[in-house]
């Protein structure tokens, strides 16, 4: 079995070769927080294709000529527009279980009108 795509596996010669990178690059850019890899019991760095797939969006935005603080700050907020998505998934998840146990218990009434007094 792969491990998945957020296990810090690769270590930073084999990173920056499949970013097409020179390792002091990574090293550079975990140092601004602009790729946060895991750590080995040494304190080494592991690279997940998670952050790989990071590191190569961080040197597309780079050439296109945008800043390095600039390209934090995009990546910052497209990991908050995720984490939004995601939140908006579960939450209307959970309303429609709500509606759902709502209409279960209400079934049995018959319609009843609201009336102003």
């Amino acid at each position: 079995m792969f491990p998945s795509e957020d296990a810090p596996v690769f270590v930073i010669s084999v990173a920056a070769e499949l970013a097409g990178m020179h390792p002091q690059t990574l090293r550079q850019y975990d140092r601004l927080g602009l790729v946060s890899p895991g750590r080995s019991a040494g304190g080494g760095r592991r690279y997940s294709v998670r952050d790989i797939a990071l590191l190569r969006e961080v040197a597309r935005l780079s050439a296109e000529g945008i800043s390095l603080a600039g390209v934090k700050r995009i990546v910052e907020l497209e990991s908050m527009v995720a984490d939004l998505t995601d939140e908006i998934r579960t939450l209307r998840d959970r309303v429609a279980d709500l509606l759902g146990q709502l209409h279960a218990r209400t079934s049995y009434l018959p319609a009843v009108r609201w009336q102003k007094p």
